[in-house]
């Protein structure tokens, strides 16, 4: 929505708060207003729909806080702006404000374009380059990891190439041996008023161009930029039991700061491989263990391999089906919340081929064998 249509609506009385709310109750009462008039809770219901609607619009705005900022700059100037109303109506019109004088928002679009660096900015967006000092761009990167790496927890490094800090002059862009000068023009403020009347507009130096600062000897490296482009490596302490495709931010490793600003940050996706004989289901570990006829039908003890390279030894009752899932406690994935379990899912393994010892014995338990586990499906009924 343009800048100029925020003082037409009271966003600030669409949720239901005052103007001074904090950002926990603000959130709140946002998330009150569209758990109750959400699309999918008033079905077929437009009136629930505009609400919710509107009701997302003010929170767009007064969520953010850059935004909000600026439109309450914009309730402030317009209710109580030297204008009072700022344009006169037709004449004899008895149009509101003081004087027979009505106030159009659009009045409003280039006084904001001076004043936050250009109207229209939205959700995390900068002033424009050079004006003030700017933080860095967060950069994405991804890191391949082994399933065992991902469960235990590992220090590797990130390679990239990005923007950073020159090396050569350390991101001033003057070369060594000199230092920036304070910009004569702007005194190093980086902005030039232009007063109008009741308004004082700034904009940036077209010396120095916004940073305050003139380099009178550039970088050869950087050229007087303060930036160059070069690989490099970023040192990531991986969590232990970190999820394929989490992200990991890196505080302050992403692109660098403009002007004295902070730099960004690294958002770093995990890939995590896959393993030859286990899986995962959040915290625990799951593996499938092949069992002969005679294990699962007579019972017994099997060996069960463990992540970590040792195993553990499960005792199987008598008669145990094929698919059914033993839970080995504390064989799992560890984390900041406990450790899982190892989850062992016994598999009766059917021979393709058969000698001939096997075949005789199979023969004579099938002789044996009176009851058939078929006797409660009955036949279906004739027609």
């Amino acid at each position: 929505m343009p800048q100029h249509d925020w003082l037409e609506k009271d966003f600030y009385k669409m949720l239901g708060v005052s103007s001074d709310v904090s950002e926990k109750d603000l959130t709140k009462a946002y998330r009150k207003l569209a758990r109750q008039y959400h699309p999918d809770a008033n079905p077929d219901d437009s009136a629930a729909e505009d609400r919710f609607k509107a009701i997302s619009e003010a929170y767009d705005v007064l969520g953010d806080p850059d935004r909000r900022k600026e439109y309450d700059e914009m309730r402030r100037l317009g209710a109580a702006g030297p204008f009072g109303g700022a344009r006169r109506g037709p004449a004899g019109g008895g149009g509101g404000g003081t004087g027979g004088f009505s106030f159009d928002p659009s009045d409003l679009s280039d006084l904001l374009g001076g004043m936050f660096g250009g109207a229209g900015a939205g959700r995390g967006s900068s002033p424009g380059p050079g004006v003030g000092p700017r933080r860095g761009d967060d950069l994405d990167a991804e890191l391949h990891l082994s399933f065992n790496e991902a469960v235990d927890g590992v220090t590797t490094s990130v390679h990239l190439t990005s923007d950073v800090a020159c090396s050569t002059c350390r991101g001033t862009g003057a070369a060594p041996g000199s230092t920036p000068q304070m910009c004569a023009i702007c005194g190093g403020r980086g902005v030039l008023d232009d007063n109008q009347g009741f308004f004082s507009f700034s904009q940036p130096c077209d010396q120095c161009g916004g940073r305050g600062k003139v380099v009178v000897d550039p970088c050869t490296t950087c050229r007087g930029s303060g930036i160059e482009r070069r690989p490099r490596q970023v040192k990531v302490r991986i969590p232990a039991g970190v999820k394929d495709g989490q992200k990991i931010r890196l505080k302050g490793r992403g692109g660098p700061g403009r002007n004295g600003g902070p730099a960004g940050d690294l958002l770093v996706t995990v890939a995590v491989s896959g393993h030859e004989l286990f899986g995962r289901r959040g915290k625990n570990l799951t593996l499938e263990l092949p069992m002969t006829f005679a294990e699962a039908a007579l019972g017994g003890n099997v060996r069960v391999p463990t992540l970590d390279g040792g195993s553990v030894t499960l005792k199987v009752p008598a008669g145990t089906p094929s698919g059914k899932t033993f839970r080995v406690k504390g064989r799992g994935v560890q984390g900041t919340k406990g450790t899982g379990d190892l989850l062992v899912t016994l598999v009766v393994d059917v021979p393709t081929e058969l000698t001939e010892a096997q075949r005789s014995a199979i023969e004579a338990l099938a002789a044996a064998t009176t009851a058939s586990p078929r006797d409660h499906v009955s036949e279906p009924a004739q027609t």
